[in-house]
């Protein structure tokens, strides 16, 4: 088995927001592995907390106040490429709608097909 370097992006999203989001990636760029494309990971509903502080301009929630907001993680895997990820980056920011997302970009290997 040959293993290969690629990227691994996850976001947190409002669950209404969900396919927003991906619909937004998924113009940026093709989410393919193997013979599969639009390939991505939707977890289960969770909750996502946040208290605005002084100067945010929160899409939900009030300055000062706890917030919580049902949410799933989207999670998908790129090939290693910085223009690739910067411009799916640039895509989860214009279509999600907080002012300060939760993504999460890290490397890791998945088998080559």
């Amino acid at each position: 088995m040959i293993l290969r370097t690629v990227y691994r992006v996850s976001v947190v999203v409002p669950v209404e927001q969900v396919q927003i989001v991906l619909d937004g990636v998924r113009a940026a760029a093709v989410l393919r592995s193997g013979n599969y494309a639009d390939w991505a990971f939707i977890g289960a509903i969770g909750e996502e907390q946040f208290r605005p502080l002084p100067g945010a301009q929160p899409a939900q929630g009030a300055i000062g106040e706890l917030t919580q907001v049902p949410s799933r993680r989207i999670e998908f895997c790129i090939e290693r490429d910085a223009a690739l990820l910067s411009a799916l980056v640039d895509a989860i920011r214009a279509h999600h709608p907080w002012q300060e997302p939760a993504i999460f970009v890290d490397e890791t290997r998945a088998p080559q097909l």
